[in-house]
């Protein structure tokens, strides 16, 4: 279990650890228009990946699957901090996250495995307390390695890391041994779904982008759609699919896996966008700004300690619907706020969405795990963390589109603003010799943010009208 965490906590914190280093490592390395490579990479690589592990997870055991995971993250994170030019550094990240993608669901398989499931729930909620000090010491680490160090210590830390838990593992973890029928391996399904992932993620990363083309978006469409029917025809004629279709024939693990997407969608918004209001619109340092979201984490890992009880007493619908609808109403002020009102609003929102995420997620994947055979626990488990990959890089996308869209049709309506004006203030360094100006300005970002969360409420309806029609109203034993 130490192992687990540890791993964990590698994975995890290398989304976030980057994030103060990347300046550095851009300047250093002479990659300003590729940055955004940096993070796209590990995350496309990892989430398409994901799938294809668990299957093997299911067919091979953990352990094998687990430690090639663990021997390419840990590679990919030496090659990392040896790269010498962005276009290296990218095919490295790329190389981690195919690591990743080992990882980070096969953890929530192998305490499936370990543990019972009155235990689970608690184990889980260990696993949380290991993200969530990621994502609270990441970007702190990583700016003390960058001064103290070099940016390429930010990938070097995982080298001894990953070889304590690739030792832990292997002499450790024993796993019992499990005697599978030999089936053909679903090459088409796995080539035909690494497309298809590829090709999404593809075109919401070039939906973000200011200068893309119709046509571009038009090819990417077509790619989907042929990857889409491909999948579908290959799936249906595998013996042994990677994707098995009959997972989804039970509402209530489909229920699971699109509730746990939709919430990571609406999270990555929070995420990316309070910081972002807090510093163009109230003037914050970073810090201060950064620190709006650091009650999210806290307070996930402390709630998600109470799943175990709580789904001992009420089905999943009535835990969930609660608490999706407490979350919405807390958003709600975001659709019309001004650039005065009280910024304690955003650590109390920030901390409401810890609450519900930490309880809702972790008994998404309680409850996938439980309803779905012993042989598809790998699947349905690295079903779950594709779910929240994937949430999170579509609506990365989308948030980006609709800010942008309202930022470019701000500026049409005022010609004393230009784009680089806005650029500056969204960093928090624009001083605006005239009031006038500024409170335009305030107010082209203001109707940025109004309109993201405007989304983000059509992401919370969405999920609402999905778990009212959830059928089951027992407790899930």
């Amino acid at each position: 279990m130490m192992a687990i965490l540890i791993a964990t906590f590698m994975t995890s914190v290398e989304t976030t650890i980057i994030t103060t280093a990347l300046p550095t490592i851009v300047s250093q390395l002479n990659g300003i228009s590729l940055q955004s490579w940096v993070f796209a990479t590990y995350l496309l690589l990892t989430a398409v990946t994901t799938p294809i592990y668990g299957k093997f997870a299911d067919r091979i055991g953990r352990k094998p699957v687990f430690l090639t995971g663990l021997i390419i993250f840990t590679i990919g994170s030496f090659l990392c901090g040896v790269s010498n030019n962005m276009t290296i550094l990218i095919i490295f990240r790329a190389l981690q996250g195919i690591g990743a993608g080992a990882i980070m669901p096969i953890t929530f398989t192998m305490i499936a495995d370990l543990f019972d499931y009155r235990k689970r729930s608690k184990m889980l909620a260990m696993n949380n307390t290991a993200w969530g000090i990621s994502a609270l010491l990441g970007p702190f680490l990583g700016g003390y390695i960058v001064d103290k160090l070099s940016w390429h210590w930010v990938f070097f830390i995982n080298v001894p890391i990953g070889i304590l838990v690739i030792l832990i593992i292997s002499f450790k973890y024993k796993e019992k041994s499990k005697k599978y029928i030999k089936k053909p391996l679903d090459i088409k399904g796995i080539l035909s779904l690494s497309g298809l992932l590829i090709m999404i993620l593809t075109l919401f990363q070039t939906l973000s982008q200011a200068n893309f083309s119709s046509i571009q978006i038009l090819v990417i469409l077509f790619l989907i759609v042929m990857f889409v029917i491909a999948f579908i025809i290959f799936e249906r004629q595998a013996s042994d699919p990677i994707i098995p279709f009959t997972l989804f024939h039970n509402r209530l693990f489909s229920i699971q896996i699109t509730t746990a997407l939709l919430l990571s969608a609406i999270q990555i918004g929070f995420q990316t966008y309070f910081p972002m209001w807090l510093q163009s619109i109230y003037k914050t340092t970073a810090t201060v700004a950064g620190l709006s979201v650091s009650p999210s984490p806290i307070f996930w890992l402390l709630s998600s300690f109470f799943v175990g009880t709580l789904v001992k007493r009420r089905s999943p619908k009535y835990i969930t619907l609660p608490l999706i609808a407490l979350m919405m109403v807390a958003y709600l002020p975001l659709l019309f706020i001004g650039s005065r009102f009280n910024q304690t609003i955003f650590f109390v929102i920030s901390g409401i969405t810890g609450v519900t995420l930490g309880i809702t997620i972790t008994m998404n994947t309680l409850v996938a795990q439980r309803i779905v055979p012993e042989e598809s626990l790998g699947i349905a488990s690295s079903m779950i963390t594709l779910g929240r990959t994937l949430g999170q890089t579509l609506a990365a996308g989308i948030f980006g589109l609709v800010f942008n869209m309202s930022l470019n049709s701000g500026l049409k309506k005022h010609a004393t603003v230009d784009q680089n004006m806005i650029n500056q203030s969204i960093k928090g360094a624009y001083q605006s010799p005239s009031i006038a100006d500024e409170d335009t300005i305030n107010q082209i970002i203001l109707t940025g943010m109004h309109t993201v969360f405007s989304v983000a409420l059509i992401l919370f309806v969405i999920v609402l009208i999905v778990n009212l029609a959830d059928r089951n109203r027992e407790v899930i034993k």
